[in-house]
Order: C-alpha cells, then structure tokens, then sequence
C-alpha cells in the first residue's frame, strides 16, 4: 500500500466494515437543484470567441487576482462545520434483518422521514465544530484553531470521525483544479474552462441584491471526471456570486456514486467578495448499480465574523494551538448560542439515538471491529493494545515463516507517553528476534520529546536512502510475502538508540539522534559483508553516530496529537521536505569508524486537472568518507512482486552502491483520462498509470577496496533508468482494488553484483489500493 493512500484505505475500510456490520445499506437518489431547470437545447459554439459567456469569463479571470480575502493584507473569520451521515430508503423488511436484532428498538424508532419524499432515512453519524482562521497574504500564512466540537455516532473512534472531517475541502472556485477525494476536476471558472465544457448563458436572476447572470455548464466528454452545472455572475463586477455543480453521472470514482457542491458568496463592500457558505454532498454506495443501497454524506460549512487588516504578526500565525480536550468539549447551551445553522429533525436524533446506543454490547462490538480494521490493534482492558495485527507474518529466505506479535500502551487519543514492544520468530534460522520503545512528550504545542529503544533483529537494509532510525520501524523488504528473487542479503542487528524532538514551527520538525549499533551478516555463506579495517578482516560492524534531521511538511494535518499522531493525507498536495546529517564516531562503544554524511529528500504530490495526479520525489546524498557496506548509500530496490512507491522494481538488493547519490521517481496516475476515450475499454472503468525511476551515483576506490565480502561493488556513473505502466482499478463494480505494473530495465542489462545473479530486463508487480 502506497504511503498517501492511508487516507483512502482507513475510511474505505471503515466504511465496508461498518456496511458487513449492518448500519451501512441504502439508496439515495436526491434530487438536486441542478437538474431542476430543463433546458431545452444547448447551443455549441465553433469558436468559444463567438460564445458570449467567453467575454464574460474573461472578466472573471481578471479579478480572481484581486478579490475576496486576496484584497486584504490579513483576515480572520469563523468557521461552523456539521457532518452528517444517513441511510435512506428504511423498509419493514431491512428494518427486520437478523443483524439489527437488540439494536432495532433504539435505531428504527429514529427514522425520519421528514426529508426526502417520504423516504425513511436512518440517522447515522454527526458532528460539529467551531473554528477560528487567521491568515495572511504576502507570505501566505494561516492558521487555524480550534474552539469547540462535538462527536456522536463513531464518537468512541477519533480516528474515523477525524478521518470523515478530513474528506472534505474547503474549495477555492477560482483555482484551476478542485480537489475532491484526491481527484482533480476542473474548475468551471478555470481558465482552461472552455477546453472542458460548454457554456451557456441562460439567465438573468438576483443573487444577495446583485443582478447576476446565469451560466450553464456542461462537460465535453461526459466519460471524463468532470462537473456540471451553474454559474452565477455579477453583472457589474464579474464576481462569482454562486455556484451550484455536481459530478456527471458516468464519473469513475469508486464507493461514489455523485458529488455535490453549492457555494455561496456575499459581497459586504463595493470590491470584496467573500464566501458565506459551501454544503458538498457525497453519495456513497458499495455498488454501482441501479437501486443499490448508499449513504448520505452531507458536509455544511458556514463563514461569519470577518475582520481584516487587523495587522497579525508572522509569530502569532505560525505557532500551533493544541486546546486539551475539556476546552473544545461544550454543552448543549453553548452549541444552541453560537452554531450558525440550525439542526434537523434527523439530526438531533443522532444524539438522542447514540446517548441509548452507547451501553448496548451488540453496538460496542461492531464499534470495536471498525477500530481494529482502522489501527491494526486490538484494545483491552485500560490501557493495553496487542498489534499491530498487519504486521503479524512475513516470509524471507533467512528466517522463512516470521511470525511477529506487539504490544503498545494506549489510554487515549492524546497520550503523552507510549511504551511499545514486539517479538517475532523465524521457523527457519529457529531464532527469536524482539524490539521496545518508550517515548514521553512534554507538551502539545512544541512536541517536544524523548525517547529510546532497543532492537535485536534481522532486517533487509539498503531499500531506503533516508532512513527514519526509530527501533520501531522496519522495511517492507524484511516480511514481505511474495518476491521476485532471492531474499538472502539480509543482515542482523543489534541497535540501541536515544532521541529527542521538537517542532519550533507548525509542521517542522527538528530531531536529534544518538544511536549505536552492531551489524553482520545473517547469514554469511549466503551474504557476506566482510570489510578490510587497517588490514584486519572483519566480519561485524560497530557504529556509533549521531543524526540532525530537519523535517519540514507544510500544510500537513493530523488527526490527533498525542505523542503519536495519525496524518490526514486525505486531499494533500502536500510537500515534504528532509535535510539530514549523520555524525559517525569512532572510537566510543568501539565504534569502528568517523565518518559524514549528508542526505536531501524532497517529496511533491501534484494534482493536474483532469489529468490526474503525479507523484514525484527527488533525493540526493553524499559520503564524505571511505565506508564498508554496511554504511554505504544502497540505491533502494524492490524484489517482492508488491507496489512499492520510492525504489526500482527491476533492480537487485545492493546491487549498486554510492558514495555520492541523485534519484528520481516519477509517477503518474491519469485517473481513466486516456481509457475513456476508448469504446467498450470505457465500460471496465480501468484507469492508467505511468512511471519514470532513474539513479546515478559514484563509488571512490578506498570504498571498493575495502570490501572483502562476496560481492562486486559498483555505482551507475551513467544513470541507471527503468520504466514502465500499470493499470489500476481493476475489479467489479466498486470493489476495484488490484493495481498491476510492467516495468522494463533501461540499461546495465548485463550488470551482475555476484556470478549467480540474474538481472530482470522486465517484471510484473500488483497489489491492493484502496483508492475512491
């Protein structure tokens, strides 16, 4: 599973789990006001020049520069948000099923059918929130606290109900690209508009005072990811003043059947135009036919109290403000003061509904499963966690059947400490291999922490360049299942190692490593990594060195902030950058050798329209000195047969090795752009990925002499390069979970590391996303 997609596999999970459970069946089909008006025809124009519309988009893009918030120095304004979940479409026969018996009494008797003609519609889940925003435009800073909230329905789970929060996204309509769920569509006000849709104008009509006109707009292809609907103008400004739009009804998002978003706007002077509210409404179904059952997922957001120019400085925007929970936890009469828009009917009934349900032992197993499903661990008692239960077993050729179990101390969401530890147990090499960790954290608002561990194991070393050195951490390389190759280059370590952090800024991270280390080989007649010390052979390593690493995520959010904290990569395109030093030395704890380095990472996700989504990272590093194997910048490779983001796929573990290093990945997902274009191929929803991997390096002589092991060490002084495409998506109905990739080897076709190895000039690689 790719890193960004936790988001997308966490909720999913949750919400298949939910549905196996019971709560989650139904069909919806909401009449939205988008479709109301019928018009009668829509005329096409040759040339957009000759479409009146176009002249007045033109207008539009002119003052997206200069309107709204981007007038301002600096601005504050308050935010009320209300997430809903509902089933619809009750029956007696649903009503009726074996799952709901000793929950029936407490649930049905909430049906509402009050909304939607007729329809019962089952309560599920709800929350509130109030927040405060203080930005500034020249440098874009902003910063967002928090002032009160309020869970029901999964409230037991903070993970899930933050994870529901975090599927929205407040929209921009004058960017380019709308982000909804990681998926680019383009923005009806985008100036590459009238590349996507049609336009026309259909109307005059009053909007807040201001006469506006109306304009429709369609999609050109109806097969792509696209939206659809209106417009509303300022006649004398050209603002946007609304916007209602949805998916079309052909849209290739999975577990999503429509997407819909209005906005409104408001203008409190004669040049600024600023949003007022944005309800977006998802329609979520298990499958894509006709009367299947779904869920309502229905975000509001109401903007109120702005205030400008206020002059806020750049120390107070970039502090982050953690309140401990009895802060944001209010009572009714507080909520009844200050929430911007009222509560249905329905809605209070979640409350009401939660408040009976919440003693009821059928309704705390199915909470329990969901949580499981979503952190890997399973809860007793307290305090106590055994997992994570993903991890449980792996395969080598070292250790053969692994077989790991953990436990972690967990008392809440917001823990200031942890202690973890695990053990697992090779049925091959017959050994037991085990790890603990504690840490503490100060407080929430710097993150300051301590921390230090223990580690006796067998891990696969080399397939990654910028290694996080935390005990607890381990490659994908170690316990994967299925592999392409052998899996004997494994080494066995023994590693203590000491730490502390602070994040004097929002979202960079400062980290102080002290770490001392023994390494040999597994498994030596397989994998040799012996080394010349002034002229003594040695078969183990002894490494002491301390590490600086400055980590810095703009824009990245969490959904806790306890001394562990679970990352919302739900709609990011954010970046992450790592600068990374590392101290070796010799001489303390019979530490072999002094010894610098230096490591640069950079991670961009980038959204492109309804072009998709490209992936790209770049990382550079550099040896100042002569080091033996085990020390050495491995480029990453991949022998499993599974997906893995960040390494070559045709490459063999240590088969290249550098002093100095640069590496490129890139990786694009085109979303169905090209497959739905082609008849009958359209119909299976596939979707197309496409991907660049390349490498180069150098290798000084000192370092090639002094390795005495059973390999032949070399860099690619031309750049190594592999490619390839994959197709995602694959499955039924919305179940379209399986990836596959075919990737071919560029060059050093010939390359070999030892006289038994093959190079792969092509492979096969597949796996599971869980991706909408």
């Amino acid at each position: 599973m790719f890193e960004d997609s936790m988001f997308d596999k966490k909720f999913i999970l949750s919400f298949f789990l939910i549905w196996c459970s019971g709560l989650l069946f139904s069909q919806i089909e909401k009449e939205n006001e988008i479709e109301s008006v019928v018009i009668k025809s829509v005329k096409k124009y040759k040339n957009k020049k000759e479409n009146p519309a176009y002249a007045i988009m033109q207008q539009v893009w002119k003052k997206k520069k200069s309107n709204g918030l981007l007038l301002h120095k600096d601005y504050k304004y308050k935010t009320y948000e209300k997430i809903d979940f509902r089933l619809d479409n009750i029956d007696s026969s649903f009503t009726k099923k074996k799952v709901f018996r000793g929950l029936d009494s407490i649930i049905f008797k909430y049906n509402d059918t009050s909304e939607i003609a007729g329809k019962a519609v089952l309560p599920l889940f709800i929350t509130e929130s109030i927040s405060q925003t203080y930005g500034k435009n020249a440098p874009k800073k902003e910063r967002k606290d928090l002032l009160a909230i309020r869970n029901s329905g999964l409230k037991n789970n903070q993970i899930v109900a933050k994870t529901i929060q975090n599927m929205y996204k407040d929209i921009n309509i004058y960017d380019n690209t709308i982000n909804y769920l990681n998926l680019g569509f383009t923005s009806p006000v985008s100036t590459d508009g009238f590349g996507v849709f049609d336009y026309n104008i259909t109307d005059t009509i009053e909007i807040n005072t201001v006469r506006s006109y109306e304009i429709r707009f369609t999609p050109k292809n109806p097969e792509a990811l696209a939206l659809k609907g209106r417009l509303y103008i300022s006649m004398d400004k050209y603002n946007v003043m609304k916007v209602e739009m949805q998916t079309n009804k052909r849209i290739n998002i999975n577990f999503v059947k429509n997407i819909a978003t209005d906005l409104e706007f408001d203008n409190p002077d004669d040049s600024t135009f600023i949003p007022t509210r944005n309800e977006t409404t998802l329609n979520l179904v298990l499958n894509d036919k006709d009367g299947a059952k779904s869920v309502i997922a229905k975000r509001v957001a109401n903007y109120s109290e702005y205030e400008f120019d206020k002059g806020l400085e750049d120390s107070f925007l970039s502090k982050t403000y953690i309140p401990e929970d009895y802060l944001v936890e209010k009572d009714e009469n507080y909520w009844l003061e200050n929430r911007t828009e009222k509560l249905t009917e329905g809605e209070q009934n979640i409350y009401k509904m939660y408040d009976e349900l919440e003693n009821v032992p059928k309704y705390k197993r199915i909470i329990k499963l969901v949580e499981i499903g979503n952190t890997g661990y399973i809860h007793f008692g307290k305090w106590l966690d055994f997992g994570n239960i993903f991890q449980t077993w792996g395969y080598n050729d070292i250790e053969g059947l692994r077989l790991r179990a953990g436990a972690r101390t967990y008392f809440g969401k917001n823990d200031m400490w942890r202690i973890q530890a695990y053990t697992a147990y090779g049925f091959r090499d017959e050994k037991w291999k085990f790890g603990g960790e504690a840490k503490y954290m100060f407080n929430k608002t710097n993150r300051f922490q301590i921390g230090g561990g223990y580690r006796q194991d067998v891990l696969q070393l080399g397939v990654q360049l910028t290694t996080d050195e935390g005990i607890m951490t381990r490659s994908f390389a170690s316990s994967s299942v299925l592999n392409s190759g052998e899996t004997t280059s494994m080494s066995s370590v023994k590693q203590y190692n000491f730490f502390t952090s602070i994040e004097p800024w929002k979202n960079f991270q400062i980290k102080l490593d002290a770490t001392t280390q023994n390494i040999r080989s597994a498994d030596s007649n397989l994998f040799n990594i012996d080394y010349y010390r002034q002229g003594v052979l040695r078969n183990d390593l002894n490494d002491t060195k301390l590490t600086t690493t400055l980590i810095f995520r703009p824009g990245i959010k969490f959904s806790t902030y306890g001394v562990d904290r679970y990352e919302m990569t739900a709609l990011a395109t954010n970046p992450s950058l790592i600068l990374k030093y590392t101290k070796g030395v010799g001489g303390v704890f019979n530490s072999d050798f002094n010894y610098n380095k230096l490591q640069f990472y950079y991670y961009q996700p980038v959204i492109l329209g309804n072009w998709g989504r490209l992936f790209a990272n770049v990382e550079v590093g550099k040896n100042f000195d002569a080091l033996p194997l085990a020390l050495q910048n491995v480029l990453p490779a991949n022998q499993s047969y599974g997906l893995v983001r960040g390494v070559f796929s045709l490459m063999n573990y240590y088969e290249f090795v550098a002093d100095s290093y640069a590496v490129l990945f890139l990786e694009h997902h085109f979303n169905g752009k090209i497959f739905s274009q082609i008849p009958l191929i359209k119909k299976l929803k596939l979707r197309e990925v496409a991907f660049f991997r390349s490498g180069v390096g150098s290798l000084r002589q000192e370092s090639i002499t002094m390795n005495a092991g059973n390999m032949n060490l070399s860099a690619p002084d031309k750049p190594y390069y592999e490619y390839g495409f994959g197709i995602e998506n694959i499955g039924w109905g919305n179940f379209r979970l399986l990836r596959v990739d075919f990737n071919w080897r560029g060059n050093y076709l010939n390359h070999k590391t030892t006289a038994n190895t093959d190079v792969r000039k092509f492979g096969i690689q597949f796996g599971f996303q869980m991706n909408f």
